[in-house]
């Protein structure tokens, strides 16, 4: 079996930061990679396409996991730490297979027995779909926190909804953006695994029955959640968390009405409006979209999560032989239950619900139980991005939860009122009930009462909570509110996309900064060390080079690698202004127009992200742009002193790809508006570290 020719040679250093491929883990690779394509994809060389090959790959990574997933979530029951369970409705994880191998120290081992087999692992990790479950930086912060939590070796859980389709893969037709379905498990999960033994019925509807002992919701229509487990390996430390994603299902039972006129086939049809539940993610960035899906989204994670946590909190080693676990009085010792953003903020009520109609908790207990237990993320000052639910849609999805969170509000208001005697305005600014025009339940105010911390996701962002939108609670409550700066994970975004800088790096300062990335700082002492410099520019500049040959490949534009790369990556929306960049690209080309002969730095200007599918204005700024890059990318005075790419389809995989190479980071959001941004926390891996500190 010939190899395949090597033409990276830089790929192959094998160095300690990147895994050592040692002789016995190369034959164990690919005695285990050939077994799966046999026995698991029952194919053999002679019939098997690049994703068998990829199957055949990920299967066999995936081996190297399930001891240590198994081992890790047996560790937890053994000892019974407090554990963290993180609700969001967004994951944007993207691939899978390379991070697991570099997270598990397999990498080199991997592509060695590729080699050896004739195989090229970058041409396999290149049909693994991204897992693209959220819309921008919520859900890859998601991301970035189960990765850190792993690493840290933190008790920590992530929940969310198993989306059929994620975040729409946008293409560019004619100058427009179109979006198309993004159909991610239509080859199948190789990462996931289906736990029908746990699934949970979700309530919906029906009404609310006072009896002797309290109140009952009944009547209601069953949704079942389905749990599908994903690994979430930490850094070479042996332990894997979990990232449990709900799948509706619809139950066997048929709806009577359709049955009994005989229709059986329409019985069967109808149980896809109980299905549609997990069917696709809502693709909209910064905007509340106040439909009746998406409430029953929020709800239906939410209830089958809180259920699975309980199920697990009662069942520990400890406290199934425990009583006061019976009492739910240890309850905000064992659980921690954060709410990124306001989406999962129905497990306020919905704990309550549980503790006070099916635990039989007093209401004032209950409260306590669940405030020390939830706490709350907010990522946004937009006003159009606070979610606000009409009281109509609520009472009729969720009529109990309803008569809770105004239970929730009377006692609340009777607090403020204490506290400010008289102030009529400030109880209606602080309550969780809007009643000018069509009444509505502010799910933040709700999230800050029902939490015992509320935190912003950067300083500035954070002061503005608490000066501005969030004032009065904060006047109220200032022990609530903290500041939590949001980050990256470096083993994805430098170890991972950027292999020949993290060698270079672990040269000169060890690989520390792995897990430990203020070990970075340690770069200054090679501020003015000339071989370093080199080093770092050639890198830089192979990066550049590789990113204008995929950019030319996917776009037909001839792109100068000598020219500055000038970047700006995010979801496309007024406030981050893409629209002042696209007329700074005009003015560019019209001062080249004017004096062709000036000396000008050559630039080739990339802007990439998508625009929700209803938001005219943004997708109209992609238009403006793509007609600007065909004016200046065709002009022949301009030459390639300026150039222009929409970067097409913008996801976490192509992130990988453009980041590396960027000479500027375009951060021009209008001031107080993004939240901390992570985007530029990436190219600044590059550019405040390394840049800044070598020069």
């Amino acid at each position: 079996m010939s190899a395949v020719p090597r033409s990276d040679q830089e790929k192959r250093k094998q160095i300690s930061v990147r895994g050592i491929a040692g002789v016995e883990n190369i034959a164990e690779v690919k005695k285990t990679f050939n077994r799966h394509l046999h026995y698991t994809l029952v194919k053999d060389r002679n019939v098997a396409t690049q994703r068998d090959y990829y199957f055949a790959l990920a299967h066999t990574v995936k081996d190297h996991l399930v001891g240590r997933w198994i081992r890790t979530q047996q560790y937890y029951y053994e000892k019974d730490p407090k554990r963290i369970y993180y609700l969001s409705l967004e994951y944007y994880m993207g691939r899978t297979l390379c991070n697991t191998m570099i997270n598990l120290n397999i990498q080199s081992a991997c592509d060695e027995a590729l080699y050896q087999l004739g195989l090229d692992i970058e041409d396999l990790e290149d049909m693994e779909e991204d897992a693209g479950l959220g819309n921008g930086g919520l859900g890859r912060l998601a991301a970035c926190f189960l990765d850190s939590m792993a690493t840290l070796g933190l008790a920590a859980y992530g929940y969310g909804l198993r989306y059929e389709y994620g975040i729409f893969a946008q293409r560019i037709k004619n100058g427009e953006q179109s979006e198309e379905p993004d159909d991610w498990l239509r080859f199948g999960n190789p990462w996931e695994k289906a736990r029908p033994e746990y699934t949970l019925p979700v309530n919906f509807y029906g009404r609310v029955e006072q009896t002797d002992k309290g109140c009952k919701w009944v009547d209601t229509q069953i949704v079942f959640a389905i749990p599908y487990d994903n690994p979430i390996p930490g850094f070479r430390n042996n332990v894997v968390n979990t990232m449990r994603l709900w799948s509706a299902k619809s139950p066997n039972s048929f709806n009577l009405k359709f049955f009994n006129d005989g229709d059986y086939i329409q019985a069967v049809l109808d149980r896809n409006y109980a299905e549609n539940i997990s069917r696709v993610l809502y693709p909209n960035d910064n905007f509340f979209e106040g439909k009746e899906l998406r409430l029953k989204q929020e709800y239906f994670m939410v209830a089958a999560t809180l259920q699975d946590i309980i199920r697990r909190f009662k069942s520990s080693k400890f406290g199934s032989r425990d009583p006061v676990r019976t009492s739910f009085d240890t309850f905000p010792d064992k659980v921690a239950i954060q709410l990124n953003d306001t989406h999962p903020a129905l497990a306020i009520p919905e704990l309550m619900r549980i503790l006070v109609d099916v635990e039989g908790v007093i209401w004032d207990k209950a409260w306590d139980i669940t405030v020390r237990t939830c706490a709350y993320t907010n990522h946004t000052v937009l006003p159009e991005a606070l979610e606000r639910w009409p009281v109509s849609m609520l009472e009729n999805i969720l009529p109990r939860h309803l008569q809770i969170m105004y239970e929730i509000n009377a006692r609340f208001l009777d607090k403020v009122s204490k506290k400010w005697p008289g102030d009529v305005d400030r109880l209606r600014r602080m309550s969780l009930v809007e009643e000018y025009g069509e009444k509505r339940i502010n799910m933040a105010h709700l999230a800050i009462v029902g939490s015992h911390a509320v935190n912003g996701v950067a300083a500035i962002h954070s002061e503005i909570i608490k000066k501005d939108i969030f004032r009065d609670f904060y006047e109220m409550n200032p022990e609530k509110f903290q500041n939590k700066t949001n980050g990256i994970t470096p083993r994805r975004w430098l170890l991972l996309c950027n292999p020949s800088l993290a060698d270079a790096i672990a040269e000169k300062i060890g690989d520390k900064w792995v897990t430990h990335l203020e070990e970075l700082a340690q770069l200054k002492k090679f501020a003015n060390d000339p071989s370093f410099i080199r080093t770092i520019h050639k890198i830089k500049q192979e990066n550049k080079l590789k990113l204008a040959a995929y950019l030319t490949n996917e776009t037909g534009v001839n792109i100068n690698p000598a020219s500055m790369f000038d970047i700006q990556v995010k979801r496309i929306h007024e406030y981050k202004r893409q629209l002042l960049n696209c007329l700074h690209i005009i003015t560019l080309y019209n001062r080249i127009k004017k004096n062709p002969n000036a000396p000008f730095v050559p630039r080739t200007v990339m802007i990439g992200g998508k625009a929700a599918p209803g938001y005219h204005t943004a997708k109209q700024i992609i238009k403006l742009i793509c007609a600007v890059g065909n004016v200046v990318n065709n002009d022949p005075v301009v030459g390639d002193k300026l150039k222009v790419v929409f970067l097409e389809n913008y996801r976490v995989t192509l992130a990988e790809k453009i980041i590396p190479g960027a000479d500027l980071s375009e951060q021009i959001s209008t001031a107080g508006t993004e939240a901390s941004g992570t985007g530029n926390m990436k190219f600044m891996v590059y550019f405040s570290y390394l840049l800044a500190n070598t020069f």
